[in-house]
């Protein structure tokens, strides 16, 4: 028998179960069998969890998107895999805070060698994350200032270091002087406290009152209005995320058409919707990291057991890079 994390109620952190299971011993065909050795925790687990993101099956349901092991067994038409492989995913079919589960091998990647396991759950999808909204979605450019919001978070960090990387000039909002060290530290060269000071009049003394193209907010209803402030004529607002919750309901007209501005809710799974997207993203992160331009920064583990605690500690955003449960 092995142990997962299992939903069976929408909720707060107390609605994951830890529960015993068994597998069965045929695998689907184009599937691998993995042995966990470490699970990522993001913010997308706790819309899941607490029902702002529609689950896409019926409860029970395992939650995580995200987790690093190897590979136990194969499906028969697999090829580009073999037992023992280290592999890294960060893609739905739910299901990754458990010990062993099947997974889609085209939606899986093999880790390099200089990648470990904990190191791989913890920054896959958060690095393809950044490397979508630097590299694609809108391509940032030498010297471009742009804001980022939670600079210190998860996402924000490896946010720094692919900024500096490609010489890109990061504002990022912090809540507290620890944060925005941390943040300066991994790259960011502008920090705002917005506890303490008012963000938009700190983004017009940086850029001399002419605002930004792109911002870049993944917090949500608590920043909305300030990262629309914060644009240029014609700027973009790249909202990927809404850690404060969902962004109210607004008046499209008055909102977007004062300076002709764009807006995009995107997702890494839109940007990597086949086989050769995903092996683009994996492969421009995994060489960041070999060339150190860009470190980890795990900042806990949890048992996988003790998962709503790690939901708690999430949810305080009182946290600095990542969280990986342990199986």
């Amino acid at each position: 028998m092995f142990r997962k994390i299992l939903m069976s109620n929408t909720g707060g952190p107390e609605v994951l179960e830890y529960k015993e299971y068994s597998m069965q011993e045929k695998i689907n065909d184009e599937e691998l069998r993995i042995e966990h050795q470490s699970i990522g925790l993001n913010y997308i687990d706790t819309y899941h969890r607490s029902g702002i993101y529609p689950l896409p099956s019926d409860l029970p349901i395992c939650p995580g998107i995200e987790a690093s092991g190897k590979i136990i067994a194969l499906g028969d038409k697999v090829n580009d895999f073999k037992v023992g492989d280290r592999i890294t995913y960060a893609s739905p079919p739910l299901g990754a805070y458990c010990e062993v589960r099947d997974f889609p091998a085209n939606k899986a990647v093999k880790i390099p060698d200089f990648i470990d396991y904990d190191e791989a759950a913890s920054i896959t999808l958060k690095g393809m994350t950044v490397e979508y909204l630097f590299e694609r979605l809108y391509t940032l450019k030498k010297d471009e200032y742009f804001l980022f919001h939670a600079a210190a978070g998860g996402v924000g960090l490896i946010a720094c270091q692919w900024a500096k990387s490609i010489g890109a000039r990061m504002i990022g909002t912090v809540s507290t002087q620890s944060k925005g060290d941390l943040a300066l530290k991994n790259g960011c060269e502008h920090i705002i406290n917005y506890k303490e000071e008012d963000v938009t009049s700190e983004v017009m003394k940086i850029t001399k009152n002419k605002g930004l193209q792109v911002v870049y907010d993944g917090v949500g209803k608590d920043t909305f209005d300030t990262s629309i402030s914060c644009l240029d004529y014609r700027g973009l607002m790249v909202s990927f995320g809404q850690s404060s919750g969902m962004i109210e309901k607004k008046d499209l007209h008055k909102t977007f058409n004062p300076k002709s501005l764009y807006y995009t809710r995107p997702t890494l799974m839109h940007y990597n919707l086949n086989n050769d997207e995903l092996k683009l993203s994996s492969e421009k992160l995994f060489n960041k990291i070999k060339n150190k331009e860009i470190k980890t920064n795990i900042s806990d583990k949890f048992k996988l057991k003790d998962a709503s605690k790690a939901h708690m500690k999430l949810e305080s955003r009182n946290t600095t890079g990542s969280i990986v449960l342990k199986p």
